[in-house]
């Protein structure tokens, strides 16, 4: 009898390498993971964007000194981290990416994650070198430009990525009322 008849095919093709791992494969053509970025979270840790591969995301960038708009956006991904159930949380990571690096170090980053009591289990705050803000505000389908008073003029969106960071769904609806389309579009990737 053969002693690997109850191991399911696809196992034995992984442990035998004629299979690469999700986590080998190579990433989509139209994953906003292609773009090679470097970030820096609240915690002064710095890694590739691609290590949020595998998870679905909602993404949104932000900058720590704005008072009205950016709040509002991190209300809105509270909105719909609040909507879901706990079980569906935790299979949800929010990113916030920083269009002002210079000022929006690890400890002002850390700053609004405590201001806003934040999970650090399902939130990160990051910012990217300076000179690849463009390319992620780009990859997103944010504008933004600074002003001369140090302040930005920018899209505020939330951007669903599935596990693999293709782009699923957007809103451009920012405050504590969650926008019924997109919440249902983070459901339907959370039952993927």
């Amino acid at each position: 009898m053969n002693r690997f008849r109850s191991i399911p095919a696809i196992l034995l093709l992984f442990a035998a390498g004629a299979l690469a791992s999700p986590a080998q494969a190579p990433i989509p053509e139209d994953s906003v993971y292609r773009l090679p970025l470097q970030l820096t979270d609240q915690h002064g840790k710095s890694w590739r964007w691609e290590e949020k591969r595998g998870k679905p995301q909602v993404v949104a960038m932000f900058y720590t000194s704005c008072q009205y708009i950016c709040p509002l956006i991190v209300n809105s991904g509270k909105g719909v981290e609040h909507a879901l159930t706990p079980a569906e949380r935790g299979r949800i990571g929010f990113l916030l990416i920083s269009m002002d690096p210079v000022r929006d170090t690890p400890a002002a980053l850390m700053s609004v994650a405590k201001k806003r009591d934040l999970d650090a289990a399902q939130w990160t705050l990051a910012s990217p070198k300076a000179a690849d803000v463009r390319s992620v505000a780009g990859v997103l389908g944010v504008r933004y430009r600074q002003l001369s008073d140090g302040e930005f003029n920018h899209t505020s969106a939330l951007v669903l990525l599935d596990a693999e960071g293709r782009i699923v769904a957007r809103t451009e609806q920012v405050g504590s009322k969650v926008d019924p389309e997109f919440l249902a579009a983070v459901r339907r990737v959370l039952a993927r």
